[in-house]
């Protein structure tokens, strides 16, 4: 009786609770937007596929359908010439067809990713954020943060080391010259150690150019880095203060002092991250000598 009932729960689906390995599950090479929410992923996509069409829309217009790949200058080209052409044009068509936003495994609870196509993720997030906080129009109910991702590498030392070393050359790389902070968190990972990962990074900023400076309180770049198992999620955006650390929730609410700036703001942000503060809080540093802080 018992070898009965394995079989048939092995045969109907003894292990359908597990999540399928595949193409769209976050992994190297993704752009796009990280959001976490409170306990509703379903809804926090729904409303994730919402906003990002709205704004989207208003940025870039509307998306395009496309056509499929032509047949004409068949000509007189050879065989092989015109296999490759035809090959080009599929793969051509292919990338045309991609959608401009589709939602990706994270490999963690509470956290959505929409990939990107075509959309810049660090624009896009900066304009919703901006028309939020300028508005003060609350558009959703359950995302909490709205995080760009525009690059992505293994979670290892060594990987991170040596694609950031290339990645943040575009905002730090002398003469050019900005306040910063880093902003670390990790998810289901042991792969990098924080203290490690902050201490790696401000060097690697130091290197490009001395002068830059380290504020913790209102930076004019701030260096998120978000590790996913052995996915390491990176970004640089500005107004990440002023946009209470890019909460959709508390960007939308009116400020208790009409005057408040970038750094009161961040004030009343701590006060509202109990959620995430039960996941592990976000970690901001400077360099390497100066002690990280739990925010």
């Amino acid at each position: 009786m018992s070898d009965t009932r394995k079989r048939t729960r092995k045969r109907f689906g003894g292990h359908a609770h597990k999540r399928q390995r595949g193409s769209r599950e976050l992994e190297v090479g993704a752009q796009g937007v990280l959001i976490t929410c409170n306990m509703n992923e379903r809804k926090c996509t729904s409303e994730a596929f919402s906003l990002l069409n709205e704004y989207a829309d208003a940025l870039y217009g509307p998306e395009q359908p496309t056509d499929g790949p032509s047949e004409d200058e068949e000509g007189e080209e050879d065989a092989e010439a015109a296999l490759k052409k035809e090959v080009s044009q599929i793969q051509s068509s292919m990338k045309k067809r991609q959608q401009r936003f589709s939602a990706v495994d994270s490999g963690a609870n509470n956290v959505v990713f929409i990939r990107t196509h075509g959309v810049d993720p660090e624009e896009l997030v900066h304009h919703i954020l901006s028309d939020l906080h300028q508005t003060r129009k609350r558009k959703s109910r359950v995302i909490l943060r709205m995080l760009p991702v525009s690059g992505t590498c293994r979670a290892f030392p060594e990987d991170m080391e040596k694609f950031l070393g290339e990645y943040l050359e575009r905002w730090f790389k002398a003469p050019l010259r900005a306040t910063y902070q880093i902003c670390f968190k990790a998810r289901n990972s042991s792969h990098s150690k924080r203290d490690d990962v902050i201490k790696a990074v401000a060097g690697l900023v130091d290197k490009m150019n001395p002068l830059h400076k380290v504020d913790l309180s209102n930076p004019e770049l701030s260096i998120i880095i978000e590790i996913i198992k052995s996915v390491c999620c990176v970004s640089v955006v500005s107004d990440y203060m002023l946009f209470r650390k890019y909460n959709l929730q508390e960007v939308a609410k009116e400020p208790t002092n009409q005057s408040a700036g970038p750094q009161e703001a961040a004030k009343q942000t701590q006060e509202h991250e109990c959620v995430e503060k039960a996941e592990g809080g976000d970690v901001s540093a400077g360099n390497g000598s100066k002690e990280a802080e739990l925010e």
